[in-house]
């Protein structure tokens, strides 16, 4: 055990977490809880609006009740009764009350919720006793054997004990102690569309999907969110040409895009499409991976998908990020301090959990494309539930336990 272990207790170590949507707020709680010294830098000027909806699922359920804030979840959810295929004309193909394409069986205990709900949720449970710097971000860092020196973009220069990398599948933290992302992203031959839109549909806790023939889009789903009271809209578009050729870094050029790919489009798309020109919350970005072989480097770590995205593919983003986050809170106070062997036991507990979320990722793709080639008829696409793979999938998930 080094000097630095001997000398310090959890109260005397800082820890500087890059990143305020999931694993970095649910990491400050645990750490703040346990003792250390926590700030958090997020990029953003405050929570960043806007987002998928996302599922809450086995272990991060039992991380979000240890939290205390499983009620406010529930409260918070889709709490979606079903989905409905549409054609072009806006015709009903089908529907169902059984389960949704967004967050699986409708009777499960799992929780779909809103990305901004949730981030929200989890920054207020963390309470007054954690660092936020907001509008703000990591710079450079260098790192020795007592401590990793950072300069953020806005020039302050801080030390800390350890630095964790929360910030995403386009992680700075990443990119600058483990080297560029194109030696970690391994795009999966897709982009996703998101924007809020008004519920002029008006639909009621439902999600409605518009597939549409052809290689180069998948169509389009809009579903209602916060009680009915807005919509939120995914669009797809498939393309092997990696994030760096395919897309622009212009917010208004990306809007371009995805006009442009959706413009001969039926249904309610040109609606969809004028409300998104002004929705502030709109995100495009590559359906992707992160590999690596290994998450840790001296004192800094990589927290979900900075470290091990799975890809929206999966549905198991939020579900490793706020496990993971626990995990390393948890093995950090084991470890009286001495990162290397908590480091080493986070990654150990949790990479085989991660390599089946990944291949489910890749199992979900399959499957999609497999079946938007070989059917027109919706009523005979399978849910996953009935799928061999996704079985043996939540097998595995059952299994895993949070306290090792």
């Amino acid at each position: 055990m080094s000097a630095f272990t001997q000398a310090k207790s959890p109260k005397d170590i800082s820890v500087l977490i890059s990143g305020a949507s999931i694993g970095g707020p649910t990491l400050a709680y645990w750490l703040d809880r346990y003792g250390f010294k926590v700030t958090v830098v997020e990029r953003a000027a405050g929570l960043r609006p806007g987002g998928q909806a996302i599922d809450v699922r086995g272990p991060a359920l039992e991380v979000a009740e240890r939290m205390g804030v499983l009620d406010e979840l529930r409260r918070q959810s889709t709490a979606l009764r079903g989905m409905s295929f549409v054609d072009g004309d806006g015709k009903e193909l089908y529907r169902t009350t059984e389960h949704t394409a967004s967050g699986g069986m409708i009777d499960s205990p799992d929780v779909e919720i809103l990305r901004d709900d949730l981030a929200r949720i989890l920054f207020t449970a963390g309470g007054s006793g954690i660092e936020y710097l907001f509008d703000d971000s990591i710079a450079t860092l260098e790192q020795d054997d007592n401590e990793v020196r950072v300069v953020f973009d806005s020039g302050t220069e801080r030390a800390f004990d350890l630095v964790v990398g929360a910030d995403g599948v386009h992680s700075t933290t990443r990119r600058l102690v483990f080297g560029p992302e194109e030696h970690h992203l391994r795009h999966l031959g897709s982009y996703l569309g998101v924007w809020s839109v008004p519920n002029h549909l008006g639909l009621d806790h439902w999600e409605v999907i518009h597939h549409m023939p052809g290689d180069d889009v998948w169509g389009a789903m809009m579903m209602s969110v916060r009680d009915n009271t807005e919509a939120r809209v995914f669009v797809g578009i498939e393309s092997d040409q990696p994030p760096a050729r395919f897309l622009p870094r212009d917010t208004m050029e990306q809007k371009r895009l995805v006009a442009h790919a959706y413009r001969d489009a039926g249904w309610e798309l040109p609606r969809l499409l004028n409300e998104m020109w002004d929705a502030p919350d709109f995100h495009l970005d590559s359906v992707a991976q992160i590999h690596m072989d290994t998450w840790s480097r001296g004192r800094v770590v990589l927290l979900g998908d900075a470290g091990y995205c799975a890809s929206p593919s999966s549905g198991m983003g939020t579900t490793m990020a706020m496990a993971a986050a626990y995990i390393l809170a948890g093995e950090l106070r084991d470890a009286a301090g001495d990162h290397s062997t908590a480091f080493a036991a986070y990654e150990r507990r949790l990479r085989d959990f991660v390599a089946a979320c990944q291949e489910v990722a890749l199992v979900s793709r399959a499957r999609m494309r497999e079946q938007r080639a070989a059917t027109t008829d919706v009523s005979e696409l399978p849910a996953r539930h009935e799928d061999s793979a996704y079985a043996e999938f939540f097998r595995k998930l059952g299994a895993f336990r949070l306290d090792g």
